[in-house]
């Protein structure tokens, strides 16, 4: 441990230049457990990020943290986070000599090896999400990052699961100890008065095929048929261009064009705004591990309508806080928001019900004392030469 049993963390991760903007969940979970893990005494977190913007390596003060960046290194992801980025960032790590790795995404392939106490959080696969892009030569690309991460999360001797079906995900494959743990919330989400805007729909997610927002526009387009008057506004980057295309042009056919407004990227602060005038909160997606975006809405007391796939069931308690749809049937999707929005009583209910269970499981204070009793078992184990403990089911 470093001196005067402060034990020094480096905080591995995707960090935005404006901690207020988070690009993505990871970004935004790594904002908010920095920010609840730099509230203890007894910790010294150093966050290491890579950064395209950055000429060369600086050090900033962030709250009670230090933010490294360091210049992105490599033409693609994969050759970052497998070639010169890998070798820049562990040397970093070295030199400044934690007590401590926590990796999350792509870093945990950074760190791989090396002979430190390592924690790495699993937000996503890539691998299957390659697979569904759509994009030129996918599942050529989706079988090489498969066995890449595969053998990056066999080297782990801690792994943090942010929901079962990453847990799920791991089995076979994991040879460290898993903990289960949830992404954390802003703090200021849980203290959101909610206005209900009556017809509100708010979507937060990347315009892209995998998360599905098209199926959302024709649902809105059934409820309208229906008589249900309903507006549905989508925050996120166009990350596809020619599914934006096609997300606009359905849009204008479809005669939605005072009904759907395209936020495009937004802050923390427009989010929460966002969600004190929501209705409902909708998220489709053909794949996700644990979204931020249905966990910021239940902390908020939004109910949510969401799939009934991968991480998002693990979350949402169908019929509880929110429904379960298949993001294949845009009737089930528009009879469900069709539900929420023509009934008070039931949205009052659930969103009271989504906060009690935000509150238990997605406060950022109850996730960090998780999160350091994971550090303090990845040093024990470390030092009793016990790092790759075999995983606990």
């Amino acid at each position: 441990m470093a001196s005067d049993d402060i034990m020094k963390v480096a905080f591995v991760t995707s960090f935005p230049q404006d901690p207020g903007r988070p690009a993505g969940g990871v970004e935004a979970v790594s904002i908010n457990l920095a920010r609840a893990l730099a509230k203890a005494d007894d910790l010294d977190v150093h966050i290491i990020t890579t950064d395209r913007d950055c000429a060369a390596t600086s050090q900033t003060a962030w709250e009670s943290t230090t933010v490294h960046r360091l210049p992105w290194a490599g033409h693609t992801v994969l050759s970052h986070a497998t070639g010169p980025g890998r070798r820049a960032v562990s040397a970093y790590i070295a030199d400044l000599a934690p007590d401590v790795i926590h990796a999350h995404d792509i870093y945990g392939l950074m760190v791989q090896g090396m002979p430190i106490p390592r924690v790495f959080t699993i937000h996503g696969f890539i691998h299957a999400d390659t697979r569904i892009s759509g994009e030129r030569l996918a599942r050529l690309r989706a079988w090489i990052w498969k066995r890449i991460e595969t053998a990056g999360w066999a080297d782990q001797p801690h792994i943090v699961s942010i929901s079962p079906y990453v847990r799920e995900r791991l089995t076979g494959i994991a040879t460290g100890r898993i903990h289960d743990i949830d992404n954390p919330i802003a703090e200021a989400f849980f203290d959101l008065p909610n206005r209900d805007g009556k017809g509100i729909i708010f979507s937060a997610a990347l315009i892209c095929p995998r998360k599905n927002p098209l199926t959302l526009v024709e649902a809105l387009a059934k409820l309208q048929q229906q008589g249900v008057d309903a507006e549905l506004r989508l925050a996120g980057t166009i990350s596809e261009p020619a599914y934006g295309k096609r997300l606009q042009k359905r849009i204008g056919e479809l005669g939605l064009q005072n009904n759907v407004t395209l936020l495009g990227s937004i802050s923390a602060e427009q989010v929460r705004d966002e969600l004190i005038n929501a209705s409902a909160f909708a998220l489709v997606s053909y794949e996700e591990g644990s979204p931020m975006g249905i966990e910021e809405a239940m902390a908020a007391g939004v109910p949510v309508v969401t799939s009934d796939r991968c991480g998002m069931p693990y979350l949402v308690s169908d019929g509880a806080t929110g429904f379960l749809v298949d993001p294949n049937d845009v009737d089930d999707v528009a009879w469900r928001l069709g539900q929420l929005l023509t009934d008070s009583g039931l949205r009052s209910d659930m969103g009271r019900e989504s906060r009690q269970v935000a509150l238990r499981r997605f406060h950022p204070q109850a996730v960090a004392r998780r999160t350091q009793e994971v550090y303090e078992r990845a040093i024990r184990d470390h030092t009793q030469g016990n790092g790759h403990a075999k995983p606990r089911r």
